[in-house]
């Protein structure tokens, strides 16, 4: 293959794999997303299937019966068209971007719903007309809360008004009734010498007199003489409560009863009394749920962009280095994290009610602590980079690093903790994070403790006894801007006592926190060659000296001698004396960030002086993708990121001991051959279906493919009894889904079918899709996006 060839199938490739991260995306967010041309039909040429859900009907019915043209789907309700493409042209006309709209939309069954339109006009052509694409939002429940909150003010008794009072008592009017409106003047009659501006400059004095509890919030009970829009005059008693803020101001609902007549006014204090209560209940509830959701959606869309930005930015860095392997698989390694991340965000967002309500169930599955560990290090390091924070970890009495327990929720508590630390420690400041392991009264268990701590913002004695609450966040302007669900540190606190665990916190305000997390972990007893390594000498190069012993300690038990130092110069002095002594040291391994001589610089100097053959090992708790370069240059053998784990410095060492000193080249996405053998695949999708047929076609399978169920089944039909060996089925397909085809396979008068191997393959991994495949007959369940560990094991189980 040319080298532009192999160029050209990498762009493909990649393209490929976002095109099915955003197709899955899309798919469980369940958003409706639509493609437009601005013609004059604003022809639609493409939209997702929650598009159709939107409107009420079928794909191909709407393609019949509308041709694609909205102007059509309109025609009767020509007077919200009209005001759509009014909206349009005049977005256009100004040069923007884009619109939003709230608008009623008419569904199949002839009921309106209320709409929101999100558009944003593209860079793009198609047939000579720009392209616009729109994100339709049902927003029916808020527009009927709203009406509902029209109708209870309007029956209250009195006039009610609800104000935005800034410090200088400014008095900004949000809402009122129809009643204040008739008595005072509308919205275009409140200007400054409107009768509703004169009334209250004619009350400054009594208003003012309540400065102080108007600026507390506190309620409000005193009496105006105002005028209306006719000059009559009238005593208005003033009943208002403070039912929210906004930009550090107060919110008050107000109740003006008419006193004028004081022998209406004790059953009007009745009634206000009863009503005000219940009303300002309501409406508290109401925005602090709309508010909660707001946020909520805001902050998840936020989480979502991050490792979505990670996989973009790695992939654009590795086709810049598409010579390099090291650095091409120091990028995939990155993607596949932020990948996972991505994945365990959007399962978050799924099993948000299990997590509220404490129904977790937690999985067992073998976990690697070192693996678990780097791939949460590797994604806070953007953001540590960015902020230039001190970061530093410590593997502390770590004795088994391979445990059972459930990896993506034990991941996500040690993320959450250090994403925390990471996100409100300011620029400059320090992270810290220690992992130890502790005995346990349980036979084969132990304690592990993820210590994260910071000298971050810190948080205010108050805050600790709610901290770990869903959605609480301390009212704090420094912490404002800060991008935050408020449900991950209520999330850890589920996770550690699902596991056995227990949470604390220690925090001073202004000075930082400390977060310790104890969970009970199975361990697993790990087969360790030591004959390999033993008695060979290392050095070990760090500043810090509890690192420096630690790894001494560790490395000491697999029977290397250890020696260690704590500046650069130090290490050269001590490689020279070992030369000297005929005793030269088998690896050294230095950190990256010292004072005085960083790594690089030491790593060029002892290069200078004990030559190409000895192996350097760098290690950094920062990300040294920018700096691997150099450090190669200066002559590094290898990369290792902190915390250092036993199994990754022996791992690496024994590579050296073995003559080995540079990276292995990738191999096959599948080990092994299964060559001879038939594999049928059904699948719906043309890129999912080139994907895995490559995958296995390279592990040398001959694959043949079906579109939908019942084309899987017409195959097994027409072949020969024996010919397949293996069927992977798609559950959600049109024509017939995948759990009827394996039901009507099984079901063929043939003698094969029954033993057949059928594994269904799916974006929906819960557990009741689970159970659908076992009824449906099938004999194992893959997850999408495909595990390619999981695929490995389904063919050496079925094919082997």
């Amino acid at each position: 293959m040319s080298e532009n060839m192999e160029k050209d199938y990498k762009q493909i490739e990649r393209q490929t794999a976002a095109d099915y991260e955003y197709s899955t995306l899309m798919q469980l967010l369940e958003v409706s997303v639509s493609k437009h041309l601005l013609d004059e039909h604003f022809t639609l040429i493409w939209a997702n299937d929650f598009y159709y859900q939107m409107i009420g009907w079928p794909k191909e019915e709407y393609e019949k019966v509308f041709h694609n043209r909205p102007d059509l789907y309109y025609e009767t309700d020509r007077e919200e068209w009209d005001r759509i493409t009014g909206v349009v042209m005049e977005t256009l006309r100004r040069g923007e971007k884009g619109y939003k709209l709230a608008t009623r939309m008419r569904r199949k069954s002839g009921e309106h719903i209320w709409v929101q339109f999100s558009v944003r006009f593209a860079d793009e052509y198609v047939d000579g007309y720009q392209v616009g694409y729109t994100v339709i939002t049902n927003i029916d429940d808020m527009i009927q809360m709203q009406k509902e909150q029209s109708v209870t003010y309007d029956n209250l008794p009195g006039f009610v008004a609800k104000y935005r009072i800034d410090q200088e008592l400014n008095m900004i009017l949000l809402e009122s009734n129809s009643r204040f409106a008739e008595y005072f003047g509308s919205e275009a009659e409140r200007g400054e010498n409107s009768v509703y501006q004169r009334n209250i400059r004619d009350n400054k004095e009594a208003i003012w007199g309540q400065r102080e509890n108007i600026l507390a919030g506190k309620p409000l009970h005193f009496t105006m003489y105002v005028k209306n829009r006719e000059g009559q005059k009238l005593w208005l008693q003033v009943n208002a409560a403070c039912v929210g803020w906004q930009k550090g101001c107060p919110v008050y609902l107000v109740i003006f009863i008419d006193v004028t007549d004081i022998t209406e006014l004790r059953e009007m204090q009745k009634k206000l009394t009863e009503q005000t209560v219940a009303l300002q209940n309501a409406l508290e509830e109401a925005e602090k749920a709309n508010m909660a959701k707001s946020d909520f959606l805001s902050r998840m869309s936020h989480d979502i962009r991050t490792p979505m930005n990670a996989i973009l930015g790695m992939t654009t860095i590795a086709g810049s280095h598409i010579h390099d392997p090291e650095r091409i698989r120091d990028c995939l390694g990155k993607i596949t994290v932020s990948s996972k991340l991505l994945l365990s965000l959007i399962n978050e967002v799924l099993d948000m009610s299990k997590i509220e309500s404490g129904r977790i169930v937690l999985a067992e599955e073998e976990v690697n602590l070192a693996e678990l560990v780097h791939g949460v290090v590797t994604m806070v390091q953007p953001q540590i980079h960015s902020k230039d924070l001190i970061f530093k970890t410590y593997v502390n009495n770590l004795t088994h690093e391979i445990v059972v327990s459930d990896m993506q929720r034990l991941q996500q508590l040690v993320l959450n903790l250090l994403s925390n630390a990471v996100k409100y420690t300011p620029p400059r400041g320090s992270v810290y994070m220690e992992i130890r392991e502790t005995p346990s009264d349980k036979k084969n268990m132990a304690f592990y403790e993820f210590v994260v701590s910071d000298t971050g913002i810190g948080m205010k004695p108050e805050f600790l006894y709610r901290i770990f609450e869903p959605f609480e966040r301390a009212d704090d302007e420094k912490i404002q801007s800060i991008q935050g669900t408020g449900l991950g540190l209520s999330i850890c606190k589920s996770i550690a006592e699902l596991m056995g665990g227990t949470i604390h916190v220690e925090s001073t305000y202004g000075k930082g926190s400390r977060f310790a997390v104890s969970v009970c972990l199975q361990i697993q007893e790990e087969q360790t060659d030591e004959r390999v390594l033993e008695g060979l000498p290392v050095l070990i190069v760090d500043d810090d000296e509890f690192i420096c012993r630690n790894t001494c300690e560790c490395l000491a038990e697999f029977g290397l001698k250890t020696d260690w130092a704590l500046k650069g110069g130090e290490a050269l002095e001590k490689i020279e004396q070992a030369g000297k002594s005929g005793e030269d040291y088998f690896a050294v391994i230095i950190d990256y960030k010292m004072p005085d001589m960083d790594g690089i610089e030491t790593t060029r100097k002892i290069r200078r002086q004990a030559g190409r053959q000895l192996p350097i090992i760098m290690i950094s708790a920062y990300d040294l993708s920018e700096q691997m370069d150099e450090a190669k240059e200066a002559g590094a053998n290898g990369f290792i990121t902190k915390p250092l784990f036993c199994s990754r410095l022996i791992y690496k060492l024994k590579q050296f001991a073995d003559g080995n000193c540079q990276e292995a080249d990738s191999g096959p996405v599948i080990r092994g051959s299964y060559k001879g053998k038939n594999v049928l695949l059904a699948e719906d999708n043309e890129l999912n279906r080139e994907i895995v047929a490559e995958i296995l076609t390279d592990a040398g399978a001959f694959v043949d493919t079906a579109e939908n169920g019942r084309a899987a089944v017409e195959k097994v039909r027409q072949s020969e009894e024996g010919f397949y060996d293996l069927i992977f089925m798609d559950m959600q397909m049109p024509v017939m889904d995948g759990c009827t085809a394996a039901v009507k396979i099984r079901g063929l008068p043939r003698q094969d079918v029954g033993a057949m191997p059928i594994i269904a393959m799916t974006a929906n991994a819960f557990a009741d899709d689970r159970q659908k495949t076992r009824e449906a007959g099938m004999n194992g369940h893959l997850a999408k996006p495909l595990d390619m560990e999981q695929l490995q094991l389904v063919l050496e189980k079925w094919l082997s």
